[in-house]
């Protein structure tokens, strides 16, 4: 029925809200058969509870943010994607308050051809969530070799391997994690969403530096996040780090 909903000549989006999880996935997975993966979008709940000292997994993040960033932006066709005819989201993701715009954040991206510079894309990189290590093995990572930055964009299946010529990249290619061999070319190149819902901007270095004078027992987690340190279940503050809240409702569209 859904699906019939979809082609009966409006182009308005769906929300589809069902209780659990699984039933999301389930139902997602559903409609895709029918309408294509690009058409379907599941809107995943955190693993954690909002007030828990536990952060969402950079996959559960990546997934949203995705979501999000097309909503806002339907006519961003970073990946050829249509617009969004289906939202599936089970009553937890539905009703979590989220960090107001987050639509809005730009992805990096950079293909082969253009001149965004190694050292500008591992800046912006790192400012979107992204954790240097000295080698890819996880989602939300990035490393640095020569004039190799490596990336596990969290949406994506295998990392990227983004070979530069001075500020040109050269080639996009996905690497094997296990034994790290470049594969095959990526013709769209990166198209990296932010890895966290609280990014960690000047303005929210300021908030939480004058929280931890008001709350000292929070002293330890808000003096790393004032320095600009990523600290599990920083999420928790989000309500008073960021400029405001609001939930999936709120940003589909007004017909929807």
């Amino acid at each position: 029925t859904l699906a019939a909903l979809t082609r009966v000549g409006s182009r308005r989006p769906i929300l589809a809200a069902v209780p659990t999880t699984a039933e999301a996935e389930r139902l997602a997975h559903d409609l895709a058969t029918f309408l294509g993966d690009d058409a379907v979008e599941l809107f995943p709940a955190w693993e954690t509870l909002p007030h828990e000292r536990l952060s969402p997994t950079h996959d559960t993040v990546g997934r949203r943010l995705q979501v999000l960033r097309r909503l806002a932006h339907p006519d961003d066709r970073w990946s050829g994607s249509d617009k969004i005819k289906v939202v599936v989201a089970g009553v937890r993701a539905l009703l979590q308050p989220i960090v107001t715009g987050l639509g809005d954040l730009e992805p990096v991206s950079a293909r082969a051809g253009e001149s965004p510079g190694l050292e500008s894309i591992v800046e912006r990189l790192v400012g979107i969530g992204y954790e240097r290590t000295d080698l890819v093995t996880r989602r939300g990572e990035l490393a640095v070799r020569g004039g190799i930055v490596d990336v596990f964009v969290p949406t994506d299946d295998f990392p990227l391997r983004i070979e530069f010529f001075g500020d040109e990249v050269e080639e996009v290619r996905s690497f094997s994690i296990t034994d790290q061999r470049s594969l095959d070319l990526v013709d769209r190149g990166l198209w990296a969403p932010p890895c966290r819902e609280v990014l960690l901007t000047p303005e929210v270095r300021e908030r939480a530096t004058a929280l931890a004078v008001e709350y000292p027992e929070l002293g330890d987690l808000l003096s790393s996040l004032a320095e600009g340190i990523h600290v599990e279940g920083m999420e928790s503050l989000a309500p008073v780090l960021c400029d405001g809240m609001e939930t999936l409702l709120d940003v589909l569209p007004t017909d929807a």
